[in-house]
């Protein structure tokens, strides 16, 4: 079902940080509206990035990095990238630990913001709406990042932002789609994380059933980040002997227990998770998920540890830039290596554009990307950074775990 490399640090002079309303923030004198800003030579561009290296997420976190290494590692090895001005650049990396946590993302930021072009492909909501004003203030983009808060996709609050994956009503929706659209009478206990992102799929999720007379949600309960376990809540929504379970957590040793408390329990029902906390190798099979009636999730990327794709000639040249170019020799069980080279695709589509090596100019080109159908992305999906209040990606396939990948989700059950 369808709804709508190389790591270093090029140290570039501070400018001084003009207002929104003013001229060009390139900086660098004389012509203001086309001289470099901070992070671009005629040779070189350098972008940033803030992710979780460690704790929890690192995971996902470190694929962030890893995929938009290798797709630029393998650029770089052809020469580099030609960009509109008629220069031809390397890409140059330099990636932050943050742990998720936003203080050390805001705290990354303001090292990285005078030495790097744009900040990219983090993961988190919290991380990043940690430095999203100081970033607009300092007219530094912050785009094609990994988080579905749509707030990164509103031109009007987020002039130099951009979110790359669909929003969490997004796939929220789509899950309530499918639900609804089952002609079964089905009860559905939620679990969400206690924040923008927990919520964000909860509304989707509701305004989708909320004229469906076959779905009732019989109580919802939240969690923390923070927390170190969820069996208290998995426990109370069991006694409600829900068929479903609406999943919306993104720390993954959470998830997996959540799944392991509700065998312990005899509690089976169908799972809907999210994207981003979907890994069959990393999440779902040690967590024992083939045991549940169906295990739900949308997505718009090839897996790469799914056998359906084992010969495909994208995934093998995807593969082989992990390996060699991001020293990353193993194949990803998390999505989000898989994401993050399609943002290296999808900046390198902007690059080509950039007539004058400013941060403003880069931002009208981003907004130019239409019908841009990236390496691994599924049939029926595409880039499209046209449309204000929708990231890059807001088209979605509904998969069924198989066992040992996703197969599409025409009908539940």
């Amino acid at each position: 079902m369808r709804t709508k490399g190389v790591v270093g640090i090029v140290a570039m002079t501070s400018v001084l940080a003009l207002t929104l309303a003013g001229c060009s923030r390139g900086g660098g004198g004389g012509d203001e509206t086309s001289a470099p800003s901070p992070g671009i030579t005629d040779t070189t561009i350098t972008l940033g990035i803030t992710t979780p290296l460690s704790g929890a997420t690192a995971g996902p976190g470190t694929c962030t990095v890893a995929g938009i290494e290798a797709y630029f590692g393998a650029v770089n090895a052809a020469g580099g990238v030609t960009f509109g001005d008629g220069k031809t650049r390397t890409v140059e990396i330099t990636a932050l630990d943050d742990a998720y946590d936003p203080q050390k993302a805001k705290a990354n930021y303001d090292q990285l913001k005078d030495e790097v072009f744009l900040m990219t492909a983090g993961l988190g909501t919290p991380t990043n709406r940690a430095f999203r004003e100081a970033a607009i203030a300092d007219g530094v983009p912050q785009v094609l990042i990994m988080t579905g808060d749509p707030l990164f996709s509103d031109q009007a609050e987020s002039p130099y932002q951009l979110g790359f994956v669909p929003i969490y009503q997004n796939e929220g929706s789509a899950f309530g789609d499918l639900l609804a659209a089952s002609g079964e009478d089905h009860k559905v206990a939620i679990l969400y994380q206690n924040d923008d992102y927990g919520k964000g799929y909860v509304e989707g999720f509701t305004d989708a059933v909320a004229d469906a007379s076959n779905v009732e949600i019989v109580k919802e309960l939240s969690y923390e980040a923070t927390d170190t376990t969820v069996d208290a809540q998995i426990t109370e929504l069991a006694a409600t002997g829900a068929d479903v379970i609406f999943n919306a957590m993104s720390i993954t040793p959470l998830v997996i227990s959540a799944m392991q408390k509700a065998q312990e329990l005899d509690w089976l029902p169908s799972w809907f998770q999210p994207s981003n906390t979907s890994s069959p190798g990393a999440i779902l099979e040690p967590a024992g998920a083939a045991v549940f009636p169906g295990v739900y999730t949308v997505s718009f990327a090839k897996a790469a540890a799914s056998p359906a794709y084992a010969d495909d000639p994208e995934m093998q040249t995807f593969l082989s830039d992990l390996a060699e170019y991001a020293d990353y020799p193993d194949t990803p069980a998390f999505p989000h290596c898989a994401w993050s080279y399609m943002v290296g695709a999808t900046l390198e589509q902007v690059f080509e554009k950039m007539t004058t090596p400013t941060r403003d100019e880069f931002m009208t080109q981003l907004r130019t990307i239409s019908d841009f159908v990236a390496p691994l992305m599924l049939e029926g999906t595409s880039v499209n950074t046209t449309e204000d209040g929708l990231p890059a990606v807001s088209e979605l396939v509904v998969q069924k775990y198989n066992g040992n990948g996703y197969s599409d989700a025409m009908s539940f059950g």
